[in-house]
């Protein structure tokens, strides 16, 4: 008999994150959500990453209190910096990078896997379709592994939990393609750096996602109407 698989899914309230726990899901893991309250500049995410741990039929979904915002050094920690809406630079990482962030989300992220016996943790993490962030890309994944392997009882007894980012290497159309085929509630996750009722349709995040839904036809999942009409 298989011994059934539990994982750990990284939940942000996004796309990225909300597709790779579905993926997850479809294999038959057994999936629970972990989202962090980290200080970001709204709840609005936390709020979607709820609702979504719910439609994925997740079986259990932990939000985690981290204050990254005590010391700032990010556009979404810090209200007194200026978010950037002039689109992604080529070459330049913007100031929404959260120093960290993925670093200590990944290590509490381990260590509940661990704490639950579970198997691995995904990541909805992508390298093609991002704003330039170091904490996003294969090499640190690759090196994050081998730490998670030497820092852990089950890394040393040789069951190490696996770090798994189906999305890495795809491209934002591809992912959207995926979630839709995974019946994704794309309508419900929430990707905008703003807290307002209605997404921004002009910060990055905004501006990647709802290019490939243009690119896609999708108009109707487009996170503001007027930008992609």
């Amino acid at each position: 008999m298989t011994k059934e698989k539990t994982t750990i899914a990284l939940l942000s309230g996004g796309i990225d994150s909300a597709t790779a726990a579905a993926i997850a899901k479809e294999s038959g893991r057994n999936v629970i959500g972990l989202s962090f309250n980290y200080g970001q500049r709204h709840q609005r995410e936390l709020k979607a990453a709820n609702e979504l741990s719910q439609e994925l039929g997740l079986i259990e979904h932990q939000i985690i209190n981290i204050n990254l915002a005590a010391w700032g050094g990010s556009s979404l920690t810090d209200l007194k910096k200026e978010l950037p809406t002039d689109g992604v630079i080529e070459g330049e990482i913007p100031n929404t990078y959260v120093p960290g962030r993925n670093t200590v989300f990944i290590a509490i992220g381990l260590s509940f896997a661990e704490a639950r016996k579970a198997n691995e943790v995904v990541l909805g993490i992508n390298a093609m379709d991002y704003s330039g962030y170091p904490d996003c890309r294969p090499d640190y994944l690759n090196a994050y592994q081998v730490l998670a392997n030497l820092s852990s009882k089950m890394g040393r007894e040789g069951n190490g939990i696996k770090l798994w980012a189906p999305l890495i290497n795809w491209e934002k159309t591809k992912i959207i393609q995926e979630a839709l085929r995974l019946n994704v509630p794309i309508e419900k996750t929430w990707s905008c750096y703003q807290g307002r009722s209605q997404a921004c349709g002009v910060c990055d995040s905004c501006r990647i996602r709802d290019q490939a839904l243009i690119n896609l036809g999708r108009f109707d999942l487009c996170s503001h109407q007027s930008k992609c009409s």
